[in-house]
């Protein structure tokens, strides 16, 4: 404990690594207080009435150097959500001045964002995250954004509906399944829609999950970069007992997925050809 009240390092860590002095007063740190360790180096003065501690998440100090927050992919990202591959940009967000613009590694969002943006946040809510990926990015990959957070519940389906979307985020609130377990998923649903089939995300059959089942009987099964070693042998085990029920599977890799998609897509179109996609 400080002698005048709570440890003003302690407490900027505690709150983030990157806290707004006035946040600070409210919670007892006088302004004098903050003297000795800004002189000392143990704390930052980012601008006029922000501090960071030292080792603080270099993006959360820049945003609050400019005044904006970090939202689109780059908040997805750091939320754990699925988005197509690293973001070659950092996206972050601000009041309207113009047309979002991309500025070396920074792509600035000017917008209004869908819920008000607190002064003390550097990190946008995840609706205004959501709202800006589903301007920013291709609807495939949107939607599996937006599903990725409705499966980590981050967000419901219910919830969303009450909101007042752009066109583009509608669209994706129409198709979102809040089951979907990986973007891989939303791909194929999405590319597979005109089929009209049935398509259904991560199912319990034969006691195990598959990522898709088409129709009745056609399992596709997505094999990431963990399927090797154990993992590897259990998922052949749970392809002869899926094909001892009478289920057709098709295994492919991630890469075939999404840089191969015409041998994929050819592979299923042929699958339905033959009915095998329909119970005997």
């Amino acid at each position: 404990m400080h002698p005048n009240g709570p440890d003003p390092v302690e407490l900027v860590v505690e709150l983030g690594g990157v806290v707004r002095t006035e946040r600070l007063r409210a919670h007892g740190i006088a302004r004098r207080s903050l003297e000795q360790p800004v002189a000392s180096g143990q704390l930052i003065r980012i601008r006029r009435g922000w501090v960071a501690a030292q080792g603080a998440e270099p993006i959360l100090v820049a945003a609050a150097r400019t005044s904006v927050v970090v939202s689109c992919v780059t908040q997805a990202a750091r939320l754990g959500l699925w988005v197509h591959g690293e973001p070659e940009k950092f996206h972050v967000a601000a009041k309207p001045k113009g047309t979002s613009v991309s500025t070396g590694r920074v792509h600035v969002h000017w917008s209004m964002p869908l819920v008000p943006r607190h002064p003390d946040v550097l990190v946008d809510p995840i609706e205004n995250v959501l709202a800006l990926v589903a301007d920013c990015e291709p609807f495939e990959r949107a939607l599996a954004t937006w599903e990725s957070a409705l499966n980590q519940h981050l967000v419901t389906l219910p919830g969303l509906v009450e909101y007042d979307w752009k066109p583009a985020a509608r669209a994706i609130l129409a198709e979102a399944d809040p089951f979907a377990d990986a973007g891989t998923e939303t791909y194929l649903r999405s590319r597979l829609k005109w089929l009209r089939l049935r398509i259904l995300s991560q199912i319990w059959i034969a006691g195990h999950r598959v990522d898709t089942l088409i129709g009745e009987r056609l399992v596709l099964q997505i094999d990431g970069k963990h399927h090797v070693g154990a993992q590897r042998s259990q998922d052949i085990r749970h392809d002869a007992e899926l094909r001892l029920m009478g289920y057709h599977v098709i295994r492919v890799s991630y890469q075939q997925l999404m840089h191969d998609w015409p041998m994929v897509q050819d592979l299923i179109m042929r699958s339905v050809a033959l009915g095998l996609h329909l119970a005997a």
